[in-house]
């Protein structure tokens, strides 16, 4: 296996074997795959949003963290593997939050996305011919969405309770209001049209709740830097960017689970064995849902680049007046985290 070690002036990164890594000399924060590639992309992100990382203690996150922080100082203790520092960068970046190095709430972490998210769409799907429970499963779904795009927010800019707040009531207003009137629409549609209606209410509650959570990004901008990570300034044109790009992985994370297997799930119970096992309908929709996540969750995320690249001549004309005027033409472009 290829690992990451710093070149001899630090930026360049070279690709050396496990027996060559001298652990003193390894570059922790360059990525181990290519994210200028989508299946780099998504090998990183099926590292990082492993759900087994879950179930990792407290103490041992907090090895990862001071592991991490030494490494990047060159301060490497005696004896330390190259594994143990790739297995510290997996634990960290799966728990700690890239813009302020805190630890994020399990629950709003993307490896609980999983877990999480298969109940909940396994749910979604099996709860979807009554009012109530279509209302219910609809506000579980986004609180839980609310969470985790607070978590997984852009932290460069702070957003008040008021406006979490706001978002998650509008979202969870947005959601139920889709979910019940389809529900009303669909009543004379086949049925197969109403399994439907919770991926309509989840994607239109997307549209929704992440824009509203980052609305901080979208009024004052998102912090943009240059390529040595140095703050340039703040771009409501790069949020707009970011957050679109975030709703669109989202909705394609739901997308496969919650439309293909209403049509698993529809001739599935047309069986006479399933006709007597009804009560295992629910848990058969959950597993069924988890095994499209384990997939979709890092494709998703993997869409785009989580560290995006824009170009200065996109930017505010204000904000590329002071770019040029501080770098003139060497800098053209400049980088953000869009947040997952």
């Amino acid at each position: 296996m290829m690992y990451p070690v710093r070149g001899t002036e630090g930026s360049t990164v070279l690709y050396v074997s496990k027996m060559e890594a001298d652990p003193s000399g390894f570059n922790i924060d360059a990525p181990r795959w290519d994210q200028r590639t989508f299946l780099g992309r998504v090998k990183h992100f099926l590292n990082i949003t492993d759900p087994r990382t879950v179930f990792v203690s407290e103490r041992e996150l907090d090895w990862a963290k001071v592991m991490v922080e030494k490494s990047r100082m060159g301060v490497v203790p005696p004896g330390t593997q190259v594994e143990q520092l790739l297995y510290a960068k997996k634990l960290y970046d799966s728990a700690f939050h890239p813009d302020t190095g805190e630890k994020m709430n399990v629950i709003g972490r993307m490896s609980f996305q999983l877990p999480g998210g298969m109940i909940l769409t396994g749910f979604m799907l099996q709860f979807y011919r009554t009012m109530p429970a279509v209302i219910f499963w609809q506000w579980v779904n986004q609180s839980f969405n609310a969470l985790v795009n607070y978590t997984n927010r852009n932290a460069a800019s702070p957003t008040s309770v008021r406006q979490m707040a706001l978002s998650y009531f509008t979202a969870t207003t947005t959601a139920v209001a889709t979910a019940v009137g389809m529900n009303m629409l669909t009543k004379k549609a086949p049925p197969l049209v109403g399994r439907w209606v919770p991926f309509a209410a989840v994607a239109a509650a997307n549209c929704v709740n992440i824009p509203m959570m980052r609305q901080q990004e979208l009024i004052q901008g998102i912090c943009v830097k240059d390529r040595n990570e140095n703050e340039i300034g703040h771009s409501r044109r790069a949020a707009a960017i970011g957050i679109t790009q975030v709703v669109i992985s989202r909705i394609t994370m739901s997308a496969p689970g919650m439309i293909l297997l209403p049509v698993i799930m529809e001739r599935l119970e047309k069986l006479h064995f399933m006709q007597k096992v009804k009560v295992l309908h629910a848990p058969l929709q959950v597993m069924l849902s988890g095994c499209f996540l384990i997939f979709m969750v890092p494709v998703a995320c993997g869409l785009f680049p989580q560290k995006c690249e824009l170009p200065v001549s996109y930017l505010e004309r204000k904000l590329q007046d002071t770019i040029k005027a501080k770098y003139g033409e060497l800098e053209p472009y400049v980088y953000f985290n869009k947040g997952l």
